[in-house]
C-alpha cells in the first residue's frame, strides 16, 4: 500500500477504501492480542497488567494509535505493549512460555473462527449478498479479519526480539537473551526495510487463508 503513496497511478478512494475495511481487522487483532498476554499474565500470579488496566477487551487500553497508522501504511505496525512481572509468575519458565504464545494464541483462534465464519457465508448463500455493494464491504472487512489475525500471529512467532516467538524461545530454551533483547528493534527493523519478514510469511499466510476460507 505504502508504494502506491508514490506512484503516478495512486487512487485516494481505493486507498480509503481499503483503510475503512482494514481498521476493525486491526483493531480486532491487536486488541484481543494484548488481551490475551494479560489475561493469562493475570491467571499465572502476576497482577501487574490488571493494575494497569490491560486485562479487558476494550480496545482504548490496547491500541497504539502510531502502531495502527504503521500497520496501515507500512505494513508493520504494534499495539500497547503489556507490562508483566516473571518474578510473580507460579512457575517462572513455563508461565512465561504461557504469556509468549497468549498472543498468538488468540490471534489463531480468532483467525480461524472468522475464517470458518465466513467460508460458512459463502457456501450457504450469502455469497449473492457479498455480491451486492454493501455485501461488497462487508466481505472485505471479514476477509482482512482473517488475514490480518493469520498476519499478527505469523509475524510475532518469529524468533525475533522482542516479538513473542523470541520470547518463547527464551522460555522454552531457558536462555537470559538480554543483551540481544537492546537490539532487537534495530534486528527487527533492519529485516522490515529489506522485506525479510514477506519473503518469509507470505506462503505460509497465503495457505492458511486460503484453507480456511476457501477450501
Amino acid at each position: 500500500m505504502i508504494n502506491s503513496l508514490f506512484s503516478g497511478n495512486f487512487d485516494i478512494a481505493n486507498w480509503l477504501y481499503n483503510i475503512v475495511c482494514l481498521i476493525p481487522g486491526i483493531v480486532i487483532g491487536l486488541s484481543l492480542h494484548e488481551f490475551a498476554h494479560a489475561k493469562v499474565a493475570d491467571l499465572c500470579g502476576d497482577p501487574t497488567p490488571r493494575m494497569m488496566g490491560r486485562v479487558t477487551i476494550d480496545p482504548r487500553a490496547h491500541v497504539d494509535p502510531i502502531g495502527i497508522a504503521c500497520l496501515l501504511l507500512l505494513h508493520f505496525g504494534w499495539g500497547k505493549p503489556v507490562l508483566v512481572n516473571p518474578n510473580n509468575f507460579r512457575n517462572r519458565r513455563r508461565d512465561s512460555l504461557l504469556v509468549s504464545i497468549a498472543g498468538v494464541t488468540m490471534n489463531l483462534i480468532v483467525g480461524v473462527i472468522s475464517g470458518l465464519i465466513l467460508r460458512f457465508c459463502l457456501r450457504s448463500g450469502a455469497i449473492e449478498f457479498f455480491l451486492t455493494k454493501s455485501g461488497g464491504i462487508v466481505f472485505d472487512m471479514m476477509y482482512y479479519l482473517v488475514y490480518i489475525n493469520f498476519s499478527l500471529m505469523l509475524f510475532n512467532l518469529l524468533p525475533v526480539p522482542p516479538l513473542d516467538g523470541f520470547n518463547a524461545c527464551r522460555a522454552i530454551f531457558d536462555i537470559d537473551g538480554t543483551k540481544l533483547m537492546k537490539y532487537g528493534s534495530a534486528i527487527l527493523i533492519i529485516l522490515i526495510i529489506f522485506n525479510i519478514p514477506s519473503l518469509i510469511l507470505s506462503r505460509p499466510l497465503a495457505f492458511l487463508v486460503n484453507t480456511i476460507v476457501f477450501r
